[in-house]
């Protein structure tokens, strides 16, 4: 499916003539054979993305235009599986959790902040053809799986940086749906729920990371503890 290879903390997934819709920087839906995770270094604080996207693919020798997440973890710790007409790559740190609990205490809205100290990034792709809207359900399968696999692996449903691509076959046999019920959003969860795990295996089972026990023993982490207005609906 993917044609998957790693140079210099670049992982390129190769792919001609591929529709993707990717939640990350500079996102949005495009068409282009290849779509990147790219790790940055500890204490990276470059705000000049495209210049550093470029910078980086040079170095790598990738020079391909397509979508492209970042991430605080290295990609020794990629992980890749296949499921039916689905393949996922994924890297996960979790230094940034962030906790959602169902009973706050009540607070403020955070200041807004964009950092990638972890990330958990998950590229999805499909043989199969889907519309846009179908892409983008996609994208919200992916994300369900990877808080459903966290909450099990970690104790939080994410963090502050998670980011996902989603790709599809144009050219493919055609599905108009993807949820959890068809063949595609089925084999996606899976592969999602495999990358993620093996990932989070990877990254912290040789002890150089830890996993924090809550938000308040994360060096970088946010809880919502805001409390949102129920309101009424006019009949």
């Amino acid at each position: 499916m993917f044609e998957t290879e790693v140079r210099d903390g670049v992982c390129r997934l190769h792919r001609a003539e591929t529709r993707w819709l990717s939640t990350g920087w500079s996102g949005g839906f495009v068409d282009a054979d290849v779509a990147y995770n790219v790790t940055v270094p500890e204490g990276w604080d470059r705000r000049d993305l495209d210049a550093y996207v470029d910078e980086r693919l040079a170095v790598s020798g990738f020079d391909e235009d397509g979508p492209v997440l970042l991430t605080g973890v290295d990609q020794s710790h990629a992980r890749r599986a296949r499921c039916g007409p689905v393949e996922a790559v994924a890297t996960a740190g979790v230094s940034n959790p962030a906790a959602l609990p169902m009973d706050p205490d009540g607070g403020s809205l955070p200041h807004d902040r964009e950092r990638v100290e972890g990330t958990v990034n998950v590229l999805v792709g499909t043989t199969r053809a889907l519309d846009d809207a179908a892409l983008a359900n996609l994208v919200a399968v992916a994300a369900e799986a990877k808080a459903a696999t966290l909450l099990d692996a970690v104790g939080f449903p994410g963090t502050t940086t998670d980011a996902v691509v989603a790709g599809c076959n144009p050219s493919g046999d055609p599905s108009h749906f993807s949820g959890s019920a068809t063949r595609v959003g089925a084999a996606a969860r899976a592969c999602v729920r495999e990358t993620v795990r093996a990932s989070v295996e990877s990254r912290y089972a040789d002890g150089d990371a830890e996993i924090p026990a809550s938000v308040g023993d994360a060096e970088y982490g946010v809880s919502t503890d805001v409390r949102a207005e129920l309101l009424e609906i006019s009949e």
